[in-house]
Parts: structure tokens; sequence; C-alpha cells
């Protein structure tokens, strides 16, 4: 019996070494790479840089926390990057439910497949080049423009709108795949039963699908709010003035790595609480 033979036996009788063996790399490339990094992170946040050479001073101090939550410019854009990432949220819940409840109860079953592959085939674009298309419909004379000028209107321009329509549109798909699934897999001897009890459409909708759907809005939007939160390429392109926490924390990466360490450290703070949030709502459950 060779020692190969011999290995293969052992692991065969002993089904839990076999599932350590097999996760051994991927938790060691977790502990390692990703927590290690955010540990790293969070720990060179509370040292100093020297205002004269701009060089990191390994020197324990909270004063990039207290200038953090102390100065008005850095709680602004903590608040409007926050907001920028709830209305993004928000507005990608409002548009993919009723996109999701076509696909998913309306269409005809032949044609569910493909409409599930047009949500999806914007995704396989750049995302540089989606960005940089709605900077081009956004600008002065752009689509917008052109759209709106026969009602006395005009574009958004860059700026807040922009960006928040651009962030909408780039992460709308994550919203309407969870939710296209869960009415999916909706029974339908429930909405039956609804009907025969003489509930109208509206109250179908309020009492039985609403709730059976809400787990899966809150997974799509921890998607939503956690890729808003900490996007910072869309806002260069079509945010005009308007700065978000991402750019504040590459600006100061090269001058202040200190402070850009803080800074990044408060959404990934905000994203575990939303992500504790929720859980209470079974979100995490249907990822």
């Amino acid at each position: 019996m060779t020692v190969l033979t011999r290995t293969a036996g052992a692991l065969y009788r002993r089904p839990r070494l076999r599932l350590a063996l097999l996760l051994t790399a991927p938790l060691l490339w977790l502990a390692v790479l990703y927590l290690g990094s955010l540990a790293v992170l969070f720990v060179s946040a509370f040292w100093t840089t020297d205002s004269f050479t701009s060089e990191v001073v390994k020197v324990w101090s909270a004063d990039n926390f207290h200038e953090l939550f102390t100065t008005p410019v850095f709680r602004q854009v903590i608040l409007r990057s926050v907001g920028v990432a709830l209305a993004v949220t928000a507005l990608c819940a409002v548009i993919a439910f009723p996109v999701a409840f076509y696909t998913a109860r309306v269409a005809r079953p032949s044609l569910r497949p493909l409409l599930v592959v047009a949500i999806l085939t914007p995704l396989w674009a750049s995302y540089l080049v989606k960005v940089y298309a709605w900077r081009l419909i956004l600008s002065e004379g752009g689509l917008a423009d052109w759209l709106l000028r026969p009602f006395g209107l005009s574009g958004p321009g860059f700026g807040l709108p922009a960006t928040v329509l651009a962030l909408t549109y780039l992460w709308l798909p994550y919203m309407i795949l969870p939710i296209h699934t869960a009415l999916e897999q909706l029974p339908d001897n429930l909405l039956d039963a609804s009907a025969d009890l003489g509930a109208r459409a509206g109250r179908t909708l309020r009492s039985v699908v609403l709730p059976m759907v809400l787990p899966s809005v809150a997974a799509g939007s921890v998607f939503t709010f956690s890729l808003s939160l900490g996007d910072y390429i869309t806002v260069q392109i079509v945010g005009g003035k308007t700065q978000l926490i991402g750019n504040l924390v590459y600006a100061n990466i090269e001058l202040n790595l200190p402070m850009a360490a803080a800074l990044a450290t408060v959404p990934v703070v905000v994203i575990v609480l939303y992500l504790l949030a929720m859980r209470r709502t079974g979100a995490l459950s249907s990822l």
C-alpha cells in the first residue's frame, strides 16, 4: 500500500480533518491578507505625520480621530457619504421592485431568462466606460439636456444629484437580482389564497408580497450601500466639486497616511453596523 493510498484512506475515515485541510488555505488567505490588512489600517490610524517632511511617525496618538470628529468639514463629508449611500439604496429599491416583479411574475416564462441576461449585461461593461458615458449624458448640451429642453428644463449637470444618479445605475442590478429570485420563489398558492379571501391587489402586495421579499431587498441593500459608501471614482468624474469620504482618503494617502487610515476606518465601521442591522431582517441568509 502506497503512502498516497494510506493518506487517502486516513482522510476518508476522518471527515473533520479533511474539512480542516480544505479550509486551511482560504482561511489563511482571509486572516493574513484581508483581516491582517484591516488590522494594519486600524493601527496606522493611531500614528502621526511629521508636519515638515510628511513622513509617518510611529507614535501612538488619537489626534487623527479627534480631528476627524471635531473638524466640521470631515463631519459634513462623512454625513454626506452616508446620505448618498442611503439615497442610492432607496432609489435602487424603488426602481428594482417593479422591474423584478415584471421579470419574475408578469413576463412569459420563455422571456424571463433573456430579461435576466439583459439586467446582467451592464455588469459586463467596464466601470469607467459606464461612468464616462454618464458624464457625456449629464454634460452641458448632452442627452439629458436634449431630452428635457422641450419641457423647459435642463439636466442636473455635475454634482451630488449626478453622483447619486450614476451610482444608482451602476449598482441597480445588485438590487434587482435578489428581489427577482425572491419573487420567482414566491408560492402561487399564497397569492391565490389572498385573492380567495377577498384581498385586492394592493392589499396582497402589502400583506403577502412585501413581507416575503423584504429580506431580499435588505440583501440587495448590503451591496448597494457598501459599494456606494466606498466609491470615489464616480464622484470624481460626475460629482463636480462634491467630496465624499473616498475622495478624502485618496487625497490624504500621499500627504498624511495616518489621517487617510483614520478616514478609511469610518466606512468600515459604518458597513459593519449596517450589516448587523440587516442581519436582524434575515438579509444575510438571502445573500
